[in-house]
């Protein structure tokens, strides 16, 4: 076990829990909150969102961001090995299909509603934030949770790939 092996399985780690996190909210959270009223909805969703601001979240979800590429470099050598492709391939669609979509989407979205005065709304700003809410919401989340899952997959093949010394 060397220092590049090491940070491939930190690495993998990682990826794996913030796959881990998308799709147990895909397949229990949004199925749960979506049999909420508009009220109960927009307010457990508000509630969840400003807790998962947390160090733990931001350590595998900004650690992955910043491992994938650094694993990456670590494995580039002449000639360029398969493991440093499928880390790249990795790489590239975790920095665009999961913290992309998750800052360009997602994270607005949860803004918006974060505004949005719950209690001083009408019954018809609340359904109306609703729509606007989770629709684009639950489709960004599946587009950043399959994107995230086919990058673990990447890097679990890239820990699986023998690689030769220099």
């Amino acid at each position: 076990m060397n220092i590049h092996n090491l940070i491939l399985w930190a690495t993998a780690t990682l990826t794996a829990l913030i796959a881990g996190l998308f799709y147990a909210w895909s397949c229990s959270v949004v199925p749960g909150i979506a049999r909420l009223s508009d009220t109960q909805y927009l307010s457990s969703f508000q509630m969840m969102n400003r807790a998962i601001l947390n160090p733990v979240f931001f350590m595998s979800f900004m650690g992955t961001l910043i491992l994938l590429p650094v694993c990456t470099f670590m494995q580039y050598s002449q000639p360029v090995s398969l493991r440093f492709w499928l880390l790249l391939a990795a790489t590239i669609l975790y920095v665009f299909g999961v913290f992309g979509v998750t800052m360009f989407g997602n994270v607005p979205l949860n803004n918006a509603l974060d505004a949005f005065n719950i209690p001083a709304a009408s019954p018809a700003e609340l359904a109306a934030m609703r729509l606007r809410l989770e629709g684009p919401w639950n489709s960004l989340n599946t587009i950043r949770t399959l994107v995230n899952i086919l990058s673990l997959m990447l890097v679990i093949a890239a820990c699986m790939v023998y690689r030769e010394k220099a």
